[in-house]
């Protein structure tokens, strides 16, 4: 097996780590369970929240670059077209995607964020990796700025779940590019550093130690000073608004939320390579290599039958942490049976398929 296929595959891992997280918040949030359970389960359900969906777009992004380095390397028109073309009707499917996984009342849908992130790389092929980080600071540095220049809570109803003019032109340009669940300003970050880090050597084994300490290290340093300045500020700006600020949950947004995201995501990208290294031929780690492989499957599907099922039967709006919590681990046990049993006969998974075919 060649160096690049162990590391192609731990980033299937890792995508199904994501995939997990993503199905534990997200069913959190449509069975309106965020607050009821133990403080250990609460706790639990919380280091998922923005994580899961921010090592989901940076994979994306390492996943662009891997995709296109041939045309990058070479600088072939032709190549660097089809690229782009082949991004682009990506984006044209997950847009479409979205849109109806939002007609079906699921608010909290990532896809059509991902088709716009897919457009950005689409034109961003063939510029360099400085060209990338320097775009990175400078949507981070502007999202900060929004959050304190424009009302994030617009658009949006009492609970934070529903956003009530999402089917205008004005409110879905302002969820879609600065207050929805994955807005552009700043989320596009995850997928330019994911870019960024598939153009580079930092998931080669020399240098994986060094890429899990300082990830690690970086996730603890801005974890730290979101709680010191929450901490120090509060007095003055009052503890709402610093949190506000200053905080690393998903919403809003804040810079140290996606610099501590950012640090955290790629950690666990670091343990992935570690552990299908050393456990790739295991059963269980296969099965969740697979797993990764049907990840857009495994996304529509969560919503579509895991959340449909219990709309059916009456239990969606059920409020329980501790049943969401179960319900969302036997989902994904089923998810991964199905993977492993799928992969057997065919490359690629249900919803793949459609969208290579299209």
């Amino acid at each position: 097996m060649s160096q690049s296929a162990p590391r192609i595959t731990a980033l299937d891992f890792a995508r199904a780590l994501a995939i997990f997280g993503m199905i534990i918040v997200n069913y959190k949030l449509a069975m309106q369970a965020e607050n009821g359970g133990s403080t250990w389960l609460i706790a639990i359900a919380g280091l998922f929240e923005g994580r899961a969906s921010a090592l989901f777009v940076v994979l994306a992004g390492i996943g662009v670059s891997l995709m296109t380095m041939k045309a990058r390397g070479s600088l072939d028109k032709e190549h660097i077209r089809h690229n782009r073309n082949s991004l682009c009707k990506r984006a044209a499917f997950l847009s479409i995607a979205g849109m109806l996984l939002l007609l079906m009342g699921w608010n909290a849908d990532i896809l059509h964020f991902y088709a716009v992130f897919l457009l950005a790389a689409s034109v961003l092929i063939t510029v360099s990796r400085n060209i990338l980080l320097g775009l990175y600071t400078i949507i981070l540095l502007a999202s900060q700025l929004f959050l304190i220049v424009f009302d994030y809570s617009k658009g949006w109803d009492k609970s934070f779940h529903a956003y009530l003019d999402l089917w205008t032109i004005e409110g879905f340009s302002r969820n879609l590019f600065l207050n929805g669940f994955h807005p552009i300003f700043p989320w596009l970050c995850f997928f330019l550093i994911g870019m960024w880090i598939g153009r580079t050597r930092w998931l080669d084994l020399a240098t994986r130690p060094k890429l899990l300490l300082y990830s690690l290290s970086g996730t603890v340093v801005f974890e730290a000073i979101s709680y010191s300045l929450i901490s120090w500020s509060s007095p003055v700006l009052d503890t709402e608004a610093a949190t506000y600020l200053f905080t690393t949950k998903p919403m809003p947004p804040t810079m140290l939320y996606v610099l501590s995201a950012t640090c955290s995501s790629i950690a666990i990208i670091a343990v992935s390579l570690y552990v299908v290294d050393k456990f790739q031929n295991s059963l269980l780690i296969q099965a969740l290599i697979n797993t990764g492989q049907l990840s857009l499957t495994h996304y529509i599907g969560h919503v579509v039958i895991g959340l449909g099922f219990l709309e059916a039967v009456g239990h969606l709006d059920n409020g329980s942490l501790s049943f969401a919590i179960a319900y969302g681990c036997s989902y994904f046990i089923i998810a991964i049976i199905f993977s492993y049993v799928w992969r057997k006969w065919m490359k690629r998974g249900p919803v793949e398929l459609i969208m290579r075919r299209i």
